[in-house]
């Protein structure tokens, strides 16, 4: 298996935003050279996701207004992760719930998607009441994108994940897969 990693990093300006990022991640495989294989994004912060959908905004505002009625940020002193002087604990949830990082097959040196399917960047920090979260809500957020590319093992791992390479021998070490 081979690697390639590269580093997107995005001006945010609000609080909580929604970034679609399926073009640069496109971009980034196009860039790696991999032709089969899986494209992991991930968000790397504690209050971001990275997740797959439609990108239309009345899904946005739904799952704006969903993720506020789980997890609403008002009022602060209702979670206890707050009483450290953050008033975050409520994007910690919602990280929680969206998730971290999503893996897309990679075929024929694109990303294998459903016909809507999207990557989206949702940061969750809600407006910020003190200093240091307003400092956070201003800096860049950076996502992971890391591939993974077989090579050697390539038949014996199933290929791109589809089960069609069944009864025939690697390439590699001649061993077949039933």
């Amino acid at each position: 298996m081979k690697f390639h990693t590269k580093y997107l990093t995005f001006d945010t300006r609000q609080r909580r935003e929604l970034i679609h990022i399926t073009r640069q991640v496109e971009e980034a495989v196009r860039e790696s050279g991999v032709q089969e294989g899986f494209v992991l994004v991930n968000a790397m912060h504690i209050t971001a996701s990275v997740f797959i959908n439609d990108d239309e905004r009345r899904l946005h505002h739904d799952y704006e207004k969903w993720l506020e009625e789980l997890a609403p940020h008002a009022p602060t002193s209702q979670y206890q992760h707050n009483r450290t002087g953050e008033d975050n604990a409520d994007a910690h949830l919602k990280r929680q719930v969206m998730g971290r990082e999503v893996v897309v097959s990679v075929t024929n040196g694109r990303l294998d998607f459903g016909t809507w399917e999207r990557i989206l960047f949702r940061k969750h920090n809600p407006f910020a009441k003190s200093l240091r979260s307003e400092y956070e809500s201003k800096k860049n957020r950076t996502i992971c994108i890391h591939w993974f590319r077989f090579d050697s093992h390539y038949w014996c791992l199933g290929g791109a994940g589809l089960g069609k390479n069944r009864n025939i021998p690697c390439k590699s070490c001649g061993i077949v897969r039933t």
